[in-house]
């Protein structure tokens, strides 16, 4: 059953190399780059509010706040397009300790708006977007071999889900309950090195974080990503706080 679900993905997985083919920022513009002061970039994020990015915990945890810039709309990285910005504050799950332990989740909020397209999370009932089979689109600057140079452009691939149990098949260290896999069980196409911290895409909505995975595009070697739903409420929270009442213009009571 599994091999029948995977059947439509075989021509493409000929074509692309790992990262996949050249994508346009026009057509993602929610994709950005995380990047150092001087202009290294080392990971990807979903723009998820005007000035809220969606990344890994690994890549917030990478360099200090002050030494990571987000840059949006730049489709060539040598290019000087869109837009930079410095990071003014980052939260990164508490939870967080490895990859392999599963909480590989950060939102990183940027000193001013990006002006593009955002894209929306998976909620905490959207099981039916984790469906094994389902296509999903994963992006990235990352590297486009294993062990190879990053991309100067953005790349695209699609990707079918696995399922759970394929999952845990392919890794000991696999958690259903905060992961999800995707790949091709033959390889050629996956996420790699540059991608981490990128979106795994459903139907128009970010099912996953690129988070970890053995080498890149290997047989039964599929990418691990974040379930983002799992973590929507924690999202939402650092996204679209709660309203602070402010405080009460009464006077006083006076005390007797």
């Amino acid at each position: 059953m599994l091999a029948a679900m995977f059947a439509q993905f075989v021509a493409d997985a000929r074509e692309q190399i790992v990262g996949g083919t050249r994508a346009s920022i026009a057509d993602h513009p929610y994709v950005v780059y995380l990047a150092t002061r001087d202009g290294y970039q080392y990971c990807g994020g979903t723009l998820v509010a005007k000035d809220k990015v969606v990344t890994a915990a690994h890549c917030a945890r990478a360099f200090p706040a002050r030494d990571i810039r987000v840059v949006g709309g730049r489709e060539d990285k040598e290019s000087s397009e869109g837009e930079v910005r410095a990071v003014s504050s980052v939260w990164i799950h508490p939870d967080y300790r490895d990859v392999t332990e599963g909480y590989d989740v950060a939102v990183l909020t940027i000193a001013e708006p990006l002006p593009y397209r955002l894209l929306p999370i998976a909620a905490a009932d959207s099981a039916a977007l984790y469906t094994a089979g389902s296509p999903a689109t994963i992006l990235g600057w990352g590297r486009t071999s294993a062990g190879g140079p990053t991309s100067r452009y953005l790349l695209k691939a699609q990707v079918p889900l696995y399922g759970d149990t394929e999952c845990a098949e392919a890794y000991r260290a696999f958690a259903a309950e905060s992961m999800v896999c995707a790949g091709l069980p033959q390889g050629g196409v996956d996420t790699c090195q540059g991608d981490s911290g990128g979106p795994l895409i459903v139907d128009g909505v970010l099912v996953g974080i690129s988070s970890w995975g053995e080498g890149c595009a290997a047989p039964n070697k599929p990418g691990v990503y974040a379930r983002v739903s799992v973590y929507a409420e924690d999202i939402a929270a650092v996204v679209d706080p709660e309203p602070v009442d402010p405080p009460s213009s009464a006077p006083p009571t006076p005390e007797w």
